[in-house]
């Protein structure tokens, strides 16, 4: 993460969803959002603030509020959006960095899914969206001319066998952000999602094969994979002024990953020879 900051973010409030340790893409959203001159409150479930440590992202960002919300809770996100308003008034950006998947974590197949937990995981993982923004509108929070970021995968547009549901939740989150996005333009305010390189985050750990998945990705990509910083100081420039004219954009910050088929670097290491 670059350490100069360049004001990008002054004057600019915003309530950051989803981080839970220094392993979490948000927790380094908030650093960089920080750096660059921005307030903002931190939000996760209540259980979130017993199990990480946002209490010291809190005080890493000038005593950044903690905001206890369910992001499936529409009663939550309304309680959530009313203790922002009253600690900044209006603001200008939402970073939405939520997802989950019970049956993942359980190892049940694609073709076998428990289907209570598929429905959790599109609630949480993508409907969240709609819920935070439409919330932010009903409450009056949001600025003309503000930006919303959600953090996505390629496996919205392609399949990776072990991503199973989240994929599908994944690429609602992105036709939520096209949808919501042409209604918001109306009023300036910018809704785009960020497909990131397979990260080291708590939660992409925790699916099977993550690391033979993260070195392919290494090993395709020109630049290599995107850390969470990197991810980090890319979200800070949607959330500036500088991208105003972009919105309803799925942005690819992967190394170049997506654009590829295949790479000497891969050929090598699979057949010891190049293209």
């Amino acid at each position: 993460m670059s350490q100069k900051s360049h004001g990008l973010l002054q004057g600019k409030k915003g309530i950051i969803f989803g981080p839970l340790d220094d392993k979490s893409i948000a927790w380094h959203i908030a650093l960089a959002a920080f750096r660059e001159g921005a307030q903002f409150a931190l939000s996760n479930v209540k259980v979130a603030f017993r199990l990480g440590t946002i209490a010291q992202l809190g005080k890493l960002c000038g005593d950044a509020p903690l905001v206890a919300c369910d992001a499936s809770s529409s009663e939550d996100i309304a309680t959530a959006f009313n203790e922002v308003k009253e600690k900044f008034g209006k603001i200008d950006f939402i970073v939405h960095s939520i997802g989950m998947s019970k049956n993942i974590r359980k190892d049940r197949p694609y073709d076998d899914l428990n289907y209570d937990w598929y429905h959790e995981t599109l609630d949480v993982s993508a409907m969240s969206l709609h819920r935070i923004v439409a919330g932010a509108l009903k409450a009056e929070a949001l600025n003309d001319g503000g930006s919303i970021v959600a953090l996505s995968y390629i496996g919205a547009q392609r399949t990776f066998s072990s991503y199973s549901d989240m994929g599908d939740a994944k690429a609602l989150l992105e036709s939520i952000a096209r949808s919501f996005g042409y209604r918001l333009g109306q009023r300036g305010i910018r809704l785009n999602t960020v497909s990131q390189s397979p990260t080291k985050t708590t939660a992409g750990s925790g699916i099977e094969g993550f690391d033979a998945l993260y070195d392919f990705a290494e090993k395709i990509s020109p630049l290599g994979n995107a850390t969470a910083e990197d991810c980090a100081d890319y979200v800070v420039t949607l959330l500036s002024d500088l991208t105003r004219k972009v919105t309803m954009q799925n942005l690819f910050h992967d190394g170049g990953f997506s654009t590829m088929g295949t790479s000497d670097r891969l050929l090598e290491a699979l057949y010891g020879q190049k293209q």
